[in-house]
């Protein structure tokens, strides 16, 4: 039976210690790297005579985080597998890490079993996401359809109104520059509100700077 190398990147020395001697016990896994942040690890890794499999990667470190980590890790040797290991259920974060690389996310306070699932797994068939992390993405694959569908709904004047809404400028300016009245430009203003769902101009520019519309 194969031995699966594995690392851990984390800045609590006692959760890594404990951590460590828990995978240790079971022969299945080796823990050949433990390290406080993910500055360390690369100089380490950069020397190591043998590379791990699958890192445990925790987020919130300093030097250089779990993200950042991830993202040097997924450049220069993409075949090691990365698993989140935070007490953070921030979708933000979620979304970051995996966009990273990470191939799975875990919360701290899991079970060991579950755990060792989520190694044999990743290392297997390459990633592992418990049912908290489908719904986490689910819900954003839902948002991401309708924000979809909310622009589509949009036409180029529109768009250019709402460029013209992220300045300084009054309503009568932009009309002014857009070369059209002011009864026009207030027509298009309560288009948009209706379209995007946002009730003044405030939340229009916030709406138009999350989807880079400005």
């Amino acid at each position: 039976m194969k031995t699966i190398p594995i690392a851990i990147v984390d800045d609590h020395t006692l959760m890594s210690k404990a951590l460590e001697n828990m995978i240790m016990e079971n022969p299945q896994y080796s823990v050949i790297m433990n390290h406080p942040n993910g500055e360390d690890f690369i100089a380490a890794l950069e020397k190591a005579p043998e590379l791990p499999a699958v890192v445990l990667m925790d987020i919130n470190m300093p030097y250089k985080n779990g993200i950042e980590t991830t993202e040097w890790l997924t450049e220069h040797h993409p075949g090691i597998k990365v698993i989140a290991l935070t007490m953070e259920d921030d979708e933000k974060v979620l979304i970051k890490m995996l966009k990273a690389g990470a191939k799975g996310y875990l919360l701290k306070d899991m079970q060991p079993s579950i755990l060792f699932q989520a190694i044999d797994t990743v290392f297997d068939k390459g990633s592992f996401y418990t049912d908290f992390v489908a719904q986490k993405l689910l819900k954003v694959k839902t948002e991401d359809v309708k924000t979809a569908s909310l622009l589509s709904e949009l036409k180029d004047r529109e768009k250019e109104f709402i460029k013209w809404a992220c300045s300084e400028l009054t309503y009568k300016e932009i009309a002014d520059k857009m070369f059209l009245s002011p009864k026009t430009i207030d027509g298009y203003r309560d288009s948009v509100f209706l379209k995007l769902e946002v009730k003044n101009r405030v939340g229009l520019v916030l709406f138009a700077l999350k989807h880079d519309l400005c």
